[in-house]
C-alpha cells in the first residue's frame, strides 16, 4: 500500500510538472533558417549550450551556496528623476539588470523588474533581497523598453504590465518574444535578430549576439532568441550585454560596433562554473568583455538582487576586484555604482 501511495504521489508530481510547464511555455518563433536558428531552436555563437535536466538535478543536489542576507539599509532614491536635457546622456542603475538610460531626450529602460519575485509564482528562493533603487513611480515617462530575453528576472510580467499601463512605450526585443510581450499587454513590440538594427529618434539600436538560452516553461527551451543591445548616438555608444557566457563573440562585437563609451556588464550568478559557465560570465570574464568591446567605462550589473546561483554579492564584488587587478583595469574603468544615483556620460 505504501508503494502505491509513493507511486501515486510521483505520478501526480510528474503530471503537475508537465501541465504547469506546458502552460508556462511560450509560443515558438517561426521564421527562416539561419546560422543560429535551425527552424525550431536557436543556438549560441560559441556552440555551447545550457546544461540539461540531468545536470540541473545534479546542481540542485550538490549546491554549496554562499550566505545571502537582506540589506539592512539599502540605498534607494526618494526623489523623482526628471527627463534629461536633450544634450545629456544619463544612466541610473536601478538594480539587477535594470537601468534607466536617457539619450537624446529619449528615456530607455533595460530588462525591467520591479517585482518582489523573479518567478511565475512567489517562490521563497526567488525573492528579492533588496528593493529597486528607484521605484516605477519616480521614473520619468518611459519611451523605449529593451528586453534581452524571456527569463523571469529579465522579462517580468507585473513590471511590463505596469509600464505599459503608465506610459505605453515601444518594446524592442529579440526574435520570438513579441507574442509573449503582447500577452503581457505590450502594444508596440519590435523584434530584432542578431546584428539587426533600427533607428528610433536619432538613436541607432543594434541587437548583438550572446551565449545564453531561453525558456519560461518546460517545453520552450531556445524557441526564442536572446541578445544584448548597442545604442549609438552622437558619437557615443552604450552596450547593454544582457545575459551571456563568455566566448570570442565579444571580440567580434568590439570589432564591428566598438569602441564602447559605456558598457553594462553582468558580474553575478556565475557559481559553480561547471554549471554556469555556458550561460553566465564570471567577474574575471566580465573584465575581459570590457577589454574585448574596447569599453572606456563599464558598470557591473546582475548581482546583489536575486540569489540565482551559489555566489553572493560580496563574492562577486571581490572576484571583480581580483579580475580587474589581474588584467590591469582600474576601478574607475570598471566600477560598481550605487542604485538610484544619476550618472553622466
Amino acid at each position: 500500500m505504501i508503494l502505491l501511495y509513493i507511486f501515486f504521489a510521483v505520478f501526480i508530481f510528474i503530471m503537475l510538472f508537465i501541465i504547469i510547464g506546458k502552460w508556462l511555455s511560450t509560443k515558438p518563433y517561426m521564421g527562416p533558417v539561419s546560422n543560429h536558428f535551425n527552424g525550431k531552436r536557436f543556438k549560441n555563437p560559441s556552440g555551447r549550450s545550457a546544461k540539461g535536466f540531468k545536470d540541473v538535478f545534479k546542481y540542485m543536489l550538490k549546491r554549496d551556496k554562499d550566505r545571502w542576507t537582506k540589506i539592512q539599509n539599502p540605498h534607494y532614491r526618494m526623489e523623482p528623476i526628471v527627463k534629461a536635457d536633450i544634450n545629456q546622456i544619463q544612466y541610473t542603475f536601478i538594480n539587477h539588470s535594470t537601468f534607466l538610460l536617457q539619450i537624446n531626450g529619449v528615456t530607455i529602460l533595460t530588462d525591467p523588474i520591479f517585482s518582489n519575485y523573479c518567478s511565475p509564482l512567489p517562490l521563497p528562493p526567488m525573492r528579492r533581497y533588496r528593493p529597486p533603487g528607484v521605484s516605477l513611480d519616480l521614473l520619468p515617462k518611459i519611451d523605449i523598453v529593451l528586453v534581452s530575453h524571456n527569463h523571469y528576472d529579465h522579462m517580468d510580467r507585473e513590471s511590463i504590465m505596469e509600464i505599459e499601463k503608465k506610459w505605453n512605450p515601444r518594446f524592442i526585443t529579440s526574435l520570438g518574444n513579441k507574442d509573449t510581450l503582447e500577452n503581457m499587454g505590450a502594444t508596440s513590440v519590435t523584434e530584432l535578430d542578431w546584428w539587426q538594427s533600427l533607428e528610433v529618434e536619432g538613436i541607432n539600436i543594434t541587437s548583438t549576439p550572446a551565449n545564453h538560452f531561453s525558456s519560461r516553461g518546460t517545453f520552450d527551451r531556445n524557441t526564442s532568441l536572446w541578445c544584448g543591445f548597442v545604442l549609438a548616438y552622437a558619437n557615443k555608444k552604450v552596450y547593454f550585454l544582457g545575459d551571456s557566457g563568455y566566448s570570442d563573440v565579444f571580440k567580434e562585437i568590439g570589432k564591428r560596433l566598438g569602441p564602447m563609451d559605456l558598457s553594462l556588464i553582468p558580474v553575478g550568478a556565475y557559481m559553480p562554473r561547471w554549471f554556469m559557465s555556458p550561460i553566465h560570465i564570471s567577474p574575471e570574464e566580465s573584465v575581459q568583455v570590457h577589454l574585448d568591446v574596447r569599453s572606456k567605462k563599464s558598470v557591473a550589473m546582475h548581482f546583489g538582487t536575486f540569489a540565482l546561483a551559489d555566489d553572493n554579492p560580496e563574492r562577486a564584488i571581490e572576484d571583480l576586484k581580483k579580475g580587474r587587478l589581474s588584467k590591469g583595469v582600474s576601478d574607475t574603468e570598471f566600477t560598481v555604482v550605487e542604485e538610484g544615483v544619476i550618472h553622466f556620460l
